[in-house]
């Protein structure tokens, strides 16, 4: 049976790098996955080959000098399915005075390379040409007993880096870990330093815990270390009641779409999806949209302008759909032929786990109606567009977009079904305006 590309090429980097006098060994998380009996999505390589001496061993047109001034050296796989292993020289690093990246390294061996890592799952080699562990901080027992342990002093290896609190509770739910005492302790005295992270690298770690299924242990976890207030300080009032709480958790550990956007827009269901800025003049819809809670949650934490925009439609939105035998056609074909469809249903089937027989009889009659309505049903071509109407003689205006979305509704509720009869209804409701 042959290897997987991408270990294939890990095991060819080793190997060249040994055959050139070097100790390398595979390193890091893909040495816990590959024991965990998973395999790497990525491999890392430690060497005792500086980074000038492993660009001579494969050549400066297959390596990147990304990280050079800390040892690192990308080495590019043959093609595509090979990919690429990052290959990082033995080291020992100084103080991390911006709290995220050492201030000077200094090259070292394997054993000291180990003890400067974060966790002790983390922290392993593997020899894949002599098939040997070698474990210098007890990665091999904690994997055993299902324990996240930090490497030496817990408040230590925090102070290096902030984001290591987060990611000790991701790891730990990701892979139903329990926390070490030592190491649980400190995460909750040093957690409102948190603060010194920056927003994006906050963000990119609460998007690989909610885009997992462990995401209602990660959230969990991140409440009892009194760290959910400080990377989601909106979350702080709904949260404060514990049915919310109870509810999201269920809502977040029943959740089968694996979305980071979904898990989000499932914890803030209550923030509102426009602002009253009635008192503001001359203002719009667009503003009220800019302006509401959603949408500076989503500023806030670096999210794109399309996952903002799909936050707040699943917010704003799900209410709607769990009253669905109620709503007109065209507002019901609007909500189930929209491309974040999936995502509205999966949310309000999540929310009718704790509702009444009610909300899940509307939920059932949203999901009866999709299965036996044709796509061409739910969304037809337009019958007539803007051009339609100016040769019609209308002026494009207010009254010009009214007119389109009115003809819209009429036809998505079965109303009219013909150009001609949508040109029958414009022109009678000229006449009834003259």
């Amino acid at each position: 049976m042959s290897l997987p590309a991408s270990r294939e090429f890990a095991v060819e980097v080793v190997q060249r790098l040994v055959d050139a006098g070097y100790e390398a060994l595979w390193a890091g998380g893909c040495v816990r996955d590959f024991l965990m009996g998973n395999e790497p999505s990525d491999f890392d390589v430690a060497t005792s080959a500086r980074p000038e001496e492993v660009r001579a061993v494969f050549g400066k047109r297959r390596t990147l000098a990304i990280g050079e001034s800390f040892g690192v050296i990308v080495v590019l796989g043959p093609d595509r399915t090979a990919g690429q292993v990052e290959v990082a020289t033995f080291r020992t690093d100084s103080s991390y005075s911006d709290g995220r990246r050492p201030d000077t390294v200094t090259f070292s061996t394997a054993r000291e390379d180990a003890r400067r890592r974060d966790f002790t799952i983390n922290g392993m080699f593997y020899d894949p040409l002599r098939e040997q562990l070698i474990d210098y901080v007890g990665g091999r027992i904690d994997l055993e007993y299902r324990i996240l342990r930090a490497i030496g002093d817990p408040e230590e290896r925090i102070e290096e880096d902030k984001l290591r609190m987060l990611r000790a509770i991701r790891f730990a739910a990701k892979f139903d870990f329990n926390l070490d005492q030592r190491t649980a302790e400190a995460i909750r005295k040093l957690a409102s330093e948190i603060r010194v992270v920056s927003q994006e690298r906050i963000t990119e770690e609460l998007r690989k815990m909610l885009a997992h299924a462990s995401r209602a242990k990660g959230i969990r976890m991140l409440d009892e270390a009194g760290l959910l207030p400080l990377v989601l300080p909106d979350l702080e009032e709904p949260w404060s009641d514990p049915d919310y709480a109870e509810q999201s958790l269920r809502m977040l550990a029943s959740e089968h779409d694996g979305s980071c956007v979904l898990s989000l827009a499932i914890l803030f269901r209550q923030l509102p999806t426009e602002a009253d800025i009635s008192g503001i003049p001359a203002a719009s819809k667009k503003q009220q949209l800019r302006a509401s809670p959603v949408v500076q949650l989503g500023k806030r934490l670096r999210l794109s302008n399309r996952e903002i925009e799909t936050i707040r439609w699943l917010v704003d939105k799900v209410p709607l759909l769990l009253r669905g035998r109620q709503l007109p056609l065209h507002q019901l074909k609007g909500l189930l032929a929209h491309e974040h469809r999936d995502m509205l249903l999966e949310m309000a089937r999540l929310l009718t786990l704790g509702q009444g027989a009610e909300a899940r009889e509307h939920f059932a009659y949203c999901q009866e109606y999709l299965s036996r309505t044709p796509a061409e049903t739910l969304d037809p071509p337009p019958l007539l567009n803007g051009a339609d109407l100016i040769a019609l003689g209308l002026k494009p205006g207010h009254e010009f977009s009214q007119l389109l979305e009115q003809v819209r509704h009429a036809q998505l509720d079965e109303q009219i079904s013909q150009r001609q009869q949508a040109i029958e209804w414009i022109n009678k409701h000229r006449n009834e305006q003259t």
